[in-house]
């Protein structure tokens, strides 16, 4: 059928294959926060944003229902978050955030891709440093008078915000999210998606060639079942 239709169909299969790993990570999301606060999402914030988030990454209501009901079942496994930190070739930094009912497992399969693409897995704090982490929400751009926000949001430790395309995003504090959350519920804004980020204090440049070696890395990581995250400082 030729080139065009083996590369469509190539892009087809990635595709699924990123709407899977979503989807995972999402269920796994859904399945800690109904363990630390009940299947009810009214009277559980973080569960809230789980099901803002699913939505947001078009996961079928169907799913997020069955991963609700499964978290409530005695016989769910209990995950653990983990962070990982090391360095990929070229002197890139990298967090690895996990969330897994075997840590063993997880490090283990950390390790051996950083060893196998030519990284190095580092001890805890090694470059945690170099990178702030935020917490965020994108909300509707529906009438939002952006300046108002903003100076309303400062007091509940919103600290920048910005249009994009059809949303609004809002970053503040790490510790500052619940208290986000709760503001911009009260005010009725549509919030879209949200979560946590690790932003990069300082960058390294690397060159195409460089760059690609890192990101067969990073890809690596990211097909792991257990890996929720990978965060690094490339320019």
């Amino acid at each position: 059928m030729g080139r065009a239709f083996e590369y469509r169909k190539e892009r087809m299969f990635k595709r699924w294959g990123n709407m899977s790993r979503t989807f995972s990570k999402i269920g796994k999301e859904i399945a800690m926060a109904v363990k630390a606060g009940g299947p009810n999402p009214d009277v559980n914030a973080k569960l809230r944003a789980c099901i803002q988030n699913a939505k947001a990454s078009q996961m079928p209501k169907e799913n997020v229902e069955r991963a609700i009901k499964k978290a409530s079942e005695k016989d769910q496994a209990d995950y653990k978050e983990m962070a990982y930190e090391g360095y990929a070739p070229h002197g890139v930094a990298l967090i690895i955030e996990a969330a897994t009912d075997n840590t063993t497992r997880t490090v283990a399969n950390v390790r051996s891709i950083f060893n196998k693409y030519g990284g190095s897995l580092g001890t805890s704090g090694s470059v945690d440093f170099m990178f702030d982490r935020k917490s965020f929400f994108k909300i509707a751009n529906t009438n939002v008078n952006v300046e108002e926000l903003e100076l309303e949001a400062i007091d509940f430790g919103g600290d920048e915000i910005f249009v994009e395309g059809e949303e609004v995003v809002i970053y503040g504090g790490f510790q500052d999210y619940g208290t986000l959350q709760k503001f911009l519920e009260g005010k009725h804004y549509e919030i879209k998606s949200s979560g946590f980020e690790r932003i990069p204090t300082t960058t390294v440049e690397v060159s195409p060639e460089a760059e690609a070696v890192v990101n067969k890395l990073i890809e690596k990581l990211e097909e792991d079942d257990d890996i929720q995250n990978v965060y690094h400082n490339m320019k």
